[in-house]
């Protein structure tokens, strides 16, 4: 490359992360005291028109590019990505789909709030043989589900974002299926809500000027790919869902559909349509909505006559959820219910739950399954 395209590459990469950083949340005057250490952070992919900038952290350091097909390939292997430049730009154009069913799939495997914790993330789908010793999938035609609470709490939540980004195309071309269902801690860091944030990112945020929630906005590439995931998700006979569903939720006729579509809506910014949709909205990010909801596991639980309501609602037999801690996946009402939060975010080692031709097994960090 010439130094004058060299220059005129530099430019366009400091004009575009002018333009990309002035639009993004404000940092409200946080104060941050750096640790002793540097932090390795990103990368994080901005869109502006047809043009892809890239920034990320080593040592400390904040470095950017442009990103073209051509040198694609060096942050690719950097970062030790699979996927092409196409399937990153490909993002942009995926259309979320609200509906969210599933069926015939034999093998199903299950996780749950791993908040930033890379490692037993890795050691778990190893374990369950979801992933072999490169990180890659080896689960076939089977279904991985990702029950929400990627963020927050730890400190290697974008390593867990990317691999869950890479494994999603994997999974793809084998026959089999990735999905990541939104967690309140989605939606409190897509949405601005910060409380809970590694000290680490708040180290990110001095670094590159820019809010944490401003490197997931809309015109990035993990923020437009997350604000396309479902927050509901029906495979089989099982209904997947962050928190729960509360009795309020089917008494307003709220569908998988009306679930995915509503929060997707919030998430891009949508108003609502009239005062009807304001209410459902209302219920849908409320403590009684699916990402929010610990009634399955309250000390008093559910009772069968409404949950068998819910269920018949929803044309389910179980549903399976994350968001209530325990120390190994549990099940209630008769193994209709199955909590899969195993408290990762806790310090455990975290359990699997795994679903082969409609039996139910536990597999813990050694890869031991359970019968259920």
């Amino acid at each position: 490359m010439s130094l004058e395209l060299a220059g005129i590459m530099n430019s366009l990469v400091r004009l575009l992360l002018f333009i990309l950083f002035s639009i993004s949340t404000p940092l409200l005057g946080q104060q941050v005291s750096v640790s002793p250490g540097a932090i390795d952070d990103g990368p994080y992919f901005f869109k502006s028109n047809d043009t892809i900038a890239a920034i990320w952290i080593k040592n400390n350091n904040l470095y950017s590019r442009i990103i073209l097909p051509d040198n694609f390939a060096g942050i690719r292997s950097m970062f030790g990505f699979s996927f092409n430049y196409n399937y990153l730009v490909k993002t942009f154009r995926q259309s979320p789909g609200f509906s969210q069913k599933f069926t015939d799939v034999d093998n199903i495997c299950v996780i749950s709030d791993i908040h930033g914790n890379f490692e037993s993330y890795i050691t778990l789908l190893k374990g369950a043989s979801v992933i072999d010793g490169n990180l890659r999938w080896k689960f076939g035609k089977g279904h991985l589900v990702i029950l929400g609470d990627i963020f927050d709490r730890g400190e290697k939540v974008t390593e867990i974002l990317w691999h869950v980004f890479d494994l999603e195309k994997q999974a793809l071309g084998a026959g089999g299926r990735v999905h990541l269902i939104l967690g309140n801690h989605e939606l409190m860091v897509l949405s601005g809500d910060l409380r809970y944030i590694h000290e680490k990112y708040l180290i990110t945020q001095m670094l590159t000027g820019i809010s944490y929630s401003g490197l997931f906005s809309g015109n990035s590439i993990l923020g437009m790919w997350l604000r396309s995931k479902p927050a509901a998700v029906t495979i089989n006979d099982i209904l997947f869902i962050h928190g729960g569903i509360s009795v309020d939720m089917i008494e307003n006729g709220l569908t998988v559909k009306d679930i995915n579509e509503a929060i997707y809506n919030d998430l891009i910014g949508k108003e609502p349509v009239d005062s009807s949709h304001i209410i459902k909205l209302d219920l849908l990010i409320g403590d009684n909505g699916p990402l929010w909801y610990r009634g399955f596991f309250s000390e008093t639980g559910i009772d069968n006559q409404n949950l068998d309501k819910i269920l018949a609602f929803y044309g389910v037999n179980h549903i399976i959820v994350g968001h209530t801690p325990g120390n190994v996946i549990r099940s209630v009402n008769n193994d209709k219910i199955f909590g899969v939060d195993a408290g990762i975010t806790n310090g455990l080692p975290g359990e699997l739950l795994l679903i082969k031709k409609g039996e139910f097994f536990r597999v813990d960090s050694s890869g031991i399954r359970t019968k259920l």
